[in-house]
């Protein structure tokens, strides 16, 4: 989870104002005393604007925008502007945009950055009301066109915003939401509600959109220290696009907290290779955190870049590398958690899937290329997840689905329960080299023996055979794991399950499992996303 803002509003509140009531029992020369020796000493002038506040900054100025409002006002609060992009233009470093409650039909270009010194510039829905930005009749003019569009931008905050109705049949135009681009670092978007941006384009190609997108475009000067948290994405018409999506030059990044759900394609995608970049050794989105998300009814059928195909992910990391998935739940999608790369000796690599969630998908977890003229993945984990019911459509994906050209890759400590489908692994490639699969609890009402499963394009009826042939699962177990309600589902383990204790503990299982407890808490970890609390006697 993450901590508090790093920069919020003090004003005069919090430790200020509790030691000026202090002051004020003084005498008055004793108050102008402390009060000189307070500013000179608790309070130093940081420069351009700002106060610091134990290391925090002190307020800029306020400005307010409301629809009854003017561009001609000096934008105070009694006299607030009409427009944003008005704030976007004038609004320096510390300073904080309160737009109030009502629609505002207008694309904004954000002019100004924030400071390291006086702190960002933050623009927010004014508190308690919700500011509607709403794109309805505005046109798509350009190849990129979004309600909030920042390039090359540092220290800025969006947050509270509600983002709809962008929409274009325009082919090669692309409708967004919020779209961030160029070098910059230390933007924040938070608690934003985008919906229904849409690319109407009849077409497999030219037809693309997102709800919020970072492109790094820049090298070597990157998108960094990004925060995307607490976002609502959903109904966005996306082409072969997604709702939200970092690409190219953007490095550590979070990604976190977000409900991404009933979008046609994509729901979160961290993307390397595409070019985005000017230098392809930057060309990677990397160093990030995707965490807390929940991405759900997410499906490419009907949309016309797909035909009838249901290939769209709920997270997905095409190109990406060095990125941690952990505390996600993602369910009735397409896939629920992919990483690979789509070009051809390109890879996805040191991925680390963790503690997640994945129940009810077309396919599972899947790595590796989708063909032979895909990449591959390597060096990547996928540890202590709980995969309950997915291979939907019986298509023998199983579970877990191995696919072209999968190098070094662990997939340990899971729990891997099939449903209707008796596939526990699929695997129909034989481009599959140094990859270790061990420490992992099955289970199907088929039975152990009716197990099926599928390694290197040789499928395998009964988990005893399988692990005989493979050299797979040597310390696994087929056992029920007595969740606690499969049919809700509630995927919490019952005491006496018998995936407690029954794990491997290493360094790259991480400190937390899905409900943010200790990840180990017993002798040895648990299986699957959950940590028993019985397992170390904790009420």
């Amino acid at each position: 989870m993450l901590a508090a803002e790093t920069y919020p509003n003090y004003g005069l509140s919090g430790r200020y104002v509790n030691e000026m009531k202090v002051l004020r029992s003084f005498s008055k020369l004793g108050m102008r005393v402390m009060l000189i020796l307070g500013l000179a000493l608790l309070i130093p002038w940081a420069g351009n604007g700002g106060w610091i506040i134990n290391g925090a900054y002190a307020a800029g100025t306020n400005y307010y925008v409301s629809p009854s409002g003017s561009d001609t006002n000096p934008g105070t609060i009694n006299a607030p502007w009409r427009t944003i992009q008005k704030a976007a233009k004038t609004a320096g470093p510390g300073s904080i945009v309160n737009v109030r409650g009502g629609t505002y039909k207008e694309k904004v270009v954000f002019a100004k950055s924030g400071s390291a010194v006086a702190g960002p510039i933050v623009f927010q829905s004014y508190p308690g009301e919700t500011a509607i930005v709403d794109g309805t009749g505005l046109s798509v003019t350009d190849a990129s066109s979004a309600l909030f569009t920042l390039e090359d931008k540092s220290y800025i905050t969006i947050r509270g915003f509600e983002l709809r109705n962008l929409k274009t049949a325009v082919q090669y135009r692309t409708p967004m939401g919020i779209y961030v681009s160029g070098a910059g670092d230390h933007i924040e978007i938070r608690n934003n509600n985008i919906h229904h941006i849409e690319t109407n384009v009849q077409a497999a190609d030219g037809g693309d959109a997102h709800g919020i997108a970072f492109y790094g475009t820049a090298a070597p000067a990157s998108l960094n220290n990004i925060v995307i948290d607490g976002n609502h994405l959903s109904n966005l018409k996306l082409g072969s696009s997604e709702a939200l999506v970092v690409n190219g030059n953007v490095e550590t990044f979070q990604i976190t907290n977000n409900i991404v759900h009933d979008n046609n394609n994509i729901g979160i995608c961290v993307i390397g290779w595409e070019g985005t970049s000017p230098d392809p050794a930057y060309d990677q989105a990397r160093n990030g955190v995707v965490s807390g998300n929940t991405v759900y009814n997410t499906t490419s059928y009907g949309n016309p870049a797909y035909g009838t195909d249901t290939s769209a992910d709920g997270i997905y990391v095409d190109g990406g590398k060095d990125t941690v998935i952990e505390r996600n739940v993602s369910h009735h999608n397409d896939v629920g958690i992919e990483f690979t790369s789509e070009h051809k000796s390109k890879s996805a690599s040191n991925i680390t899937v963790r503690s997640n969630l994945v129940h009810d998908n077309i396919m599972g977890i899947s790595l590796g290329g989708y063909d032979t003229s895909r990449g591959y993945t390597e060096n990547s984990k996928i540890v202590n997840n709980t995969l309950y019911n997915n291979d939907k459509k019986n298509q023998g994906f199983g579970q877990i689905f191995i696919q072209y050209d999968t190098r070094n890759n662990i997939i340990q400590n899971n729990i891997i329960y099939a449903g209707t489908s008796p596939v526990l692994i699929g695997n129909d490639y034989k481009a599959n080299t140094g990859n270790v699969v061990d420490y992992n609890l099955y289970y199907t009402a088929a039975g152990g023996a009716n197990s099926v499963w599928t390694w290197k394009n040789a499928t395998y009826t009964g988990f005893d055979k399988y692990k005989s042939a493979t050299g797979n699962d040597a310390h696994s177990l087929f056992a029920d794991p007595l969740f606690a309600d499969p049919a809700a589902p509630d995927l919490h383990l019952q005491p006496g399950s018998p995936a407690i204790n029954a794990g491997q503990n290493e360094a790259y299982l991480g400190a937390a499992d899905y409900d943010g407890n200790a990840r180990v808490q017993g002798a040895t970890v648990d299986l699957g996303a959950y940590e028993a609390a019985e397992a170390s006697g904790t009420p």
